[in-house]
């Protein structure tokens, strides 16, 4: 569903992302951990057309995402605050995406019920503009967005920062939902190494931009991320 052919960025001549190739199949949980520098989000944003890559290309079902946007219509994402208008209300900010992408509001209401849960309580009806929310109740309106539009593909980078034990435990069962009822392929990136293995079932290392583990997650794949991390 996404292929990489030998791309590249680099800033001020300092190489921070160098994957000659890298293949996620349609429907495939996909994990991308690394410490602090390693590429992950430089990844994410040449693979959702944020930022030139120095060479090389993304096709998103063959297709070349900087030569169309067809591929925005079944791509959902959500990498940063950047995403967020805060200056609306969680309200608002859900129905301008809906009507960005021809939604009625019957479907953003039916959206938001299924949201209650993850929402729990904090999220809808507060009268707050998302400037004045939490960290994690941002974090809870952007991974929402994200799904508005019911994605074939959805791309998160460190989804469970900032968000509290519950709330990352809603998310995680959520998650697993979108994998098995709708085959949804994800790609969500994680310092949390235990949170990653639960919810993907591949995972890939990063290492100064460079791709150094791609495993398929097992029984002791946790303990082998933590003994390589531990080095």
């Amino acid at each position: 569903m996404i292929q990489v052919n030998n791309l590249a960025k680099a800033y001020n001549g300092t190489v921070v992302l160098n994957v000659p190739e890298l293949k996620i199949e349609k429907g495939e949980s996909f994990g991308l951990v690394g410490n602090n520098g390693a590429g992950k989000t430089t990844f994410f944003r040449l693979i959702l057309d944020l930022i030139k890559a120095n060479k090389g290309e993304v096709l998103s079902q063959g297709t070349d995402v900087k030569k169309t946007t067809i591929w925005k219509s079944y791509t959902g994402s959500y990498l940063d605050e950047g995403f967020l208008i805060d200056f609306l209300t969680p309200e608002e900010y859900f129905d301008f995406i809906a009507s960005v992408n021809n939604l009625s509001k019957g479907d953003v209401k039916k959206f938001m019920d299924q949201f209650e849960d993850f929402f729990n309580g904090e999220i809808i009806g507060k009268k707050k503009y998302i400037r004045e929310l939490s960290r994690g109740n941002k974090q809870k309106v952007g991974i929402a967005a994200s799904l508005i539009t019911d994605p074939e593909i959805l791309v998160l980078d460190e989804p469970f920062a900032s968000l509290d034990p519950s709330s990352q435990i809603r998310l995680k069962n959520l998650l697993k939902q979108l994998k098995q009822e709708k085959n949804v392929t994800m790609l969500i990136s994680s310092h949390d190494l235990n949170h990653v293995t639960e919810v993907c079932e591949r995972i890939v290392v990063l290492d100064k931009g460079k791709i150094i583990h791609d495993i398929k997650t097992q029984e002791d794949t946790l303990k082998e991320l933590e003994n390589y991390f531990a080095v």
